[in-house]
């Protein structure tokens, strides 16, 4: 079965970095669109960054130019490096998947999700 496991977060100041990475399996992970959502508490879900099975990659605006998501086939990872944090970047981070590869843009509602991760700055 599909399994998206997120790790790499934790709390950081404000102006730091940390990256996440996502462990996927029970899927042909080259093939599928991966993406990174977000949630705080009381606050709407918001697309974070998504990645193409071809590579092209999408972001929110408030993330462009601060994030990087990209992705490892051979290892079944996908990453989101996270610099300049702010703390308006505080939320639970959620890997995401959907098979249609060649579709893929942040802000779509993919089928499936991880736990999350938690990245707190201060």
């Amino acid at each position: 079965h599909v399994q998206l496991v997120e790790s790499g977060g934790g709390s950081v100041r404000a102006g730091g970095s940390l990256k996440l990475s996502c462990a996927v399996s029970g899927f042909t992970y080259s093939s599928y669109c991966m993406g990174w959502f977000r949630q705080a508490p009381g606050k709407e879900r918001e697309g974070v960054a998504a990645i193409a099975s071809d590579g092209m990659t999408s972001y929110a605006d408030s993330v462009k130019g601060r994030f990087t998501i990209s992705r490892d086939n051979a290892k079944n990872t996908l990453y989101l490096q996270m610099n300049s944090l702010k703390p308006e970047d505080t939320a639970m981070y959620y890997c995401a998947a959907d098979e249609d590869g060649t579709y893929c843009r942040y802000d779509l509602d993919l089928g499936y999700r991880g736990q999350g991760t938690q990245v707190t700055v201060s």
